[in-house]
């Protein structure tokens, strides 16, 4: 007679299975609360109340918020790296193994949805963890980003893909990916498959509605257009005091995130008396305020240039593309990245996406515009938004990337990947819009 086990995976009596159950519960309960309210609004508390459990028991899980932000960053970076080993596995080519983990960007937010898989977070707030945490996070993150690369450059030499630079490409495909959390729950769930499928058209076909490569026209950089005029009375004295805060503080948000900043770091860097500098600033949530804030301001002055200026609705995309990638990576900058929103409370991080929704609908503005003057190829104008906004937040490091020399250089090929596509283009001439 056998004797029945009960070391069954399946079994209720496996402490094991049920121990990894709840944790994967717990981890995916944390990831919908992350992604929605960030972590600073998101406390353990939260989390257990969600699944039903007392915060004691969820202590014998995760100690403390920043470890549990940590495991879901693992989980992320391990659900990715899952995808491209069985990408890697497939018959695929590279660029259909690069179209397919783009589309499970959409496809597994979809699931997450309808229940039929966990959530995961979005690893917005890898400067904020610990430095070993970090350090764990961030290795996995580049190992990611190099086999995605890889599969670009893998295209270009077999010509299945026109030549462009990799990593900047790259860069701005996994940037464009980084907030469809955010604005995939806009859409009926049924239409999120075509999203997909349409968002990775404008990536192999770009915008650019003619057969030959689109070439940019110089861009001249007046920074007296886009930097507030100086002056020496007292209180544009005390304006350009607020405006050093301001861009010291939107430089260590972005390098440390909210919870690592610190305002006396702040002042020190400054070598300002803390009595000094937290006269003009309250605390650190009106430090990031007011950050967002001179952010958009900035994005609204390049916008009012665009409106003035005479050319084709892409180039007027285009150009209002690369000033923003110019402020974010020259003294002008840097803007904030948008990796930090979730830690302003609900009204203020309400204001700021209105502000920052307003500002961006300059995009689909110059989109239409294009399509009407037969610069612009007949795509979604929203999606296209879309994903050069993630890609534009995500050029604010682009130094850490690759090197650059020039910035507008730099900006060029950063952006040609929306304009020109993937694919090789049917001529090779030279095209001026």
């Amino acid at each position: 007679m056998t004797t029945p086990s009960n070391t069954s995976s399946t079994s209720p009596f496996n402490r094991k299975a049920q121990h990894d159950a709840k944790r994967i519960a717990i981890l995916s309960e944390a990831a919908r609360l992350f992604n929605s309210k960030g972590s600073r609004a998101t406390t353990l508390q939260d989390v257990a109340r969600g699944l039903g459990l007392t915060k004691t028991s969820l202590y014998y899980y995760v100690r403390t918020k920043e470890e549990l932000i940590f495991q879901c960053y693992e989980v992320t970076m391990q659900r990715q790296h899952a995808i491209m080993d069985a990408l890697d596995k497939a018959s695929m080519t590279p660029l259909e193994r690069a179209g397919k983990f783009f589309k499970s960007q959409f496809e597994g937010w979809l699931s997450a949805q309808t229940g039929d898989d966990v959530h995961i977070a979005a690893p917005l707030e890898i400067a904020s963890l610990k430095p070993q945490h970090r350090s764990a996070i961030e290795s996995e993150y580049i190992r990611m980003f190099k086999r995605l690369r890889s599969y670009l450059r893998e295209a270009v030499v077999s010509g299945e893909a026109r030549a462009l630079e990799t990593t900047s490409a790259t860069r701005a495909i996994i940037g464009a990916t980084d907030w469809v959390f955010h604005w995939l729950h806009q859409l009926e769930r049924s239409e999120v498959p075509s999203a997909a499928d349409a968002a990775w058209d404008i990536i192999l076909h770009g915008l650019a509605v003619k057969d030959g490569e689109y070439h940019p026209s110089p861009l001249n950089i007046n920074a007296d257009t886009e930097r507030p005029a100086q002056g020496f009375d007292r209180e544009e004295q005390h304006r350009q005091k607020q405006e050093a805060f301001y861009k010291a503080g939107t430089w260590f948000f972005n390098r440390k995130g909210f919870n690592g900043a610190s305002l006396d770091e702040i002042a020190e860097h400054l070598n300002v008396s803390k009595g000094a500098f937290y006269y003009h600033i309250r605390n650190k949530e009106d430090l990031l305020f007011a950050c967002y804030q001179r952010s958009i301001a900035i994005v609204q002055r390049i916008d009012a240039l665009a409106m003035r200026a005479k050319g084709t609705g892409l180039q007027k995309l285009d150009e209002t593309a690369r000033r923003v990638f110019h402020a974010q990576n020259s003294d002008l900058g840097p803007l904030i990245r948008y990796n930090t929103i979730t830690a302003l409370p609900t009204p203020r991080r309400k204001e700021i996406l209105a502000a920052t929704e307003d500002a961006d609908s300059r995009f689909d503005t110059f989109i239409v515009e294009g399509k009407l003057d037969g610069s612009v190829r007949d795509v979604n104008s929203l999606l296209a938004r879309r994903l050069m906004t993630g890609a534009i937040n995500a050029s604010m490091d682009i130094s850490l990337w690759r090197a650059i020399n020039d910035i507008d250089e730099a900006a060029i090929e950063y952006f040609d990947i929306f304009y020109n596509g993937l694919l090789p283009r049917e001529s090779s001439r030279e095209t001026t819009q």
